[in-house]
């Protein structure tokens, strides 16, 4: 059994972004203040503290940041941040590789897989061929 995100908790600031998965898109926040793209969802700029922040659908595409293969647990996993091309860095999953032969700087595309809770699907990435 592959490795299961569990179930995520939406807030009101993060319940577009867990509707926007569910339709296979990736939406990000944009400061409509100092134009920078940020994540984690939030009400106020993280760099001006604008509350004029809007979601964006992102490309889905991104770089490895820092990787970390989870090996001695039950259904091992890797554990990656990811650069997108809007800028910001998140925390995800990489899925459908080799773990051994992953590098930083690999491009990556977004996918979306169930959670625990199989109405709810996250944001995971894959390795681009």
């Amino acid at each position: 059994m592959p490795f299961l995100n569990p179930a995520p908790t939406p807030t009101p600031d993060s319940e577009p972004f867990w509707q926007a998965a569910n339709c296979g898109e990736l939406l990000i926040k944009h400061c409509e203040g100092c134009g920078q793209a940020h994540w984690y969802p939030r009400p106020n700029c993280p760099f001006c503290a604008s509350d004029r922040t809007v979601w964006r659908k992102a490309s889905g595409r991104g770089t490895i940041q820092s990787h970390c293969h989870l090996r001695r647990v039950a259904d091992p996993y890797v554990l990656a941040y990811v650069t997108l091309e809007e800028g910001p860095t998140m925390m995800t999953n990489i899925i459908d590789c080799d773990p051994d032969s992953l590098k930083i700087g690999d491009p990556v595309t977004v996918s979306f897989i169930p959670s625990a809770d199989p109405d709810q699907r996250v944001p995971v990435f894959t390795v681009q061929v």
